[in-house]
């Protein structure tokens, strides 16, 4: 059987803000993030299995990504945990608003390098992740290939 890989697509929007960045985008903002999620692996080629033909089922690779990523960042505003936005953060959270306080810069890029971590974890053992594609804004965005690291 052959090698096949699919990919199913997510929107969520994220609000968040560059600590020490130098320009506009050290301001509180948001994104209307696309992510693009690339699975790899051999469809199921017993016949008598309810998911014959599929490499992983769209909806059980929908329910790992809403798990991981969508639901948990959909109308979040992250933030790097070293932040001195740490009071503006604190304040929002108290007032009911949903926070995340990351080990990392939130840009695209290691939003994308948490994001691949997420789901590997989450992936069936006979399906690896192939890439991830997130946008940013229409014209920009970061991947991450499994071959790459």
């Amino acid at each position: 059987m052959s090698t096949i890989r699919i990919t199913k697509q997510f929107s969520f929007e994220t609000g968040h803000a560059l600590y020490g960045y130098d320009g506009k985008c050290r301001n509180v903002h948001g994104h209307s993030y696309k992510l693009s999620v690339t699975v790899i692996g051999t469809p199921i080629t017993d016949t008598n299995h309810v998911k014959y033909g599929m490499v992983i089922d769209f909806g059980d690779l929908k329910k790992i990504v809403k798990e991981e990523i969508v639901d948990k960042f959909d109308h979040a505003t992250v933030f790097n945990k070293n932040t001195p936005h740490i009071e503006l953060a604190n304040e929002l959270a108290k007032r009911g608003h949903l926070i995340i306080l990351a080990d990392y810069q939130p840009t695209s890029e290691n939003m994308v390098v948490d994001f691949a971590s997420k789901i590997k974890a989450r992936l069936p053992q006979d399906i690896s992740l192939h890439s991830l594609k997130l946008q940013e804004t229409e014209t920009s965005y970061a991947e991450w290939f499994a071959s790459d690291n």
